[in-house]
């Protein structure tokens, strides 16, 4: 018999749950595009379930990002992963002085294999492993590309963007080290495809996703009012 102890539900929504299965020195993620009474919502959990798949296949053996585990079944109805160990950007206590440096490189390395993550803007889809080095979760809204061409060109400046705008946030007003205020994201515009999805596709998204699916919950975000990570010695050179 399972030992259900052993099964930590992570997030639970209308598109299914995150569960963390524990085991001794190798814990594992599962997720379960199960849906909900909502229609549709099943469709949705397993496309963006294969959507995920898909990005970390390609990823595969990229370190800073999660790897499927060799029981993942493949199907559309659930996905195994290994655990990350470590903390959201949103609560981490400590930060190497370098650290966006290091995100920055990790997320055009992603770039580097066709892969955009498409939904860096949340500071709980990036963790700062024990070591103070990054890692990205959560590839649902990633994009593979075969074409890296003008599509793919605008969405790694809008991942890089939102990169800078936290770098920015977490080094402003004295709350970090003035020398690693500017990314590769600095003075990067929306291009006209991103202003298109920002005045219609998000808004919709938002309101299926909040208003009709209800999967905001869980999405955090440090307050303005702190408490700021301290920072501590740069990583250096990787």
């Amino acid at each position: 018999m399972e030992d259900l102890s052993r099964r930590e539900i992570l997030k639970e929504d209308s598109l299914g749950r995150v569960l963390r299965l524990r085991a001794e020195g190798s814990d594992r993620i599962l997720r379960e595009a199960c849906g909900s009474w909502v229609p549709f919502t099943g469709w949705v959990a397993r496309f963006l379930c294969r959507r995920e798949r898909r990005a970390l296949l390609k990823l595969e053996g990229l370190a800073g990002v999660p790897h499927l585990d060799p029981e993942d079944s493949g199907s559309g109805r659930e996905l195994l992963r290994n655990h990350l160990p470590g903390a959201p950007l949103s609560q981490t206590i400590f930060l190497p002085r370098d650290y966006f440096d290091h995100l920055d490189a990790l997320v055009e390395r992603v770039h580097g294999r066709g892969v955009c993550h498409n939904d860096l803007h949340k500071e709980q889809n990036i963790l700062v492993l024990p070591d103070g080095r990054p890692a990205l979760l959560d590839f649902q809204l990633a994009s593979v590309h075969t074409d890296l061409g003008r599509a793919f060109e605008s969405r790694c400046e809008e991942d890089l963007r939102h990169l800078q705008k936290h770098r920015r946030r977490y080094t402003r007003d004295g709350r970090g080290p003035s020398e690693q205020s500017r990314g590769k994201g600095h003075g990067l515009k929306r291009r006209p495809l991103s202003l298109v999805w920002r005045r219609t596709g998000k808004p919709l998204y938002n309101f299926v996703t909040r208003r009709v699916l209800h999967t905001r919950d869980g999405e955090q975000r440090r307050p303005s009012s702190g408490p700021w990570p301290a920072w501590q010695e740069p990583l250096g050179p990787d």
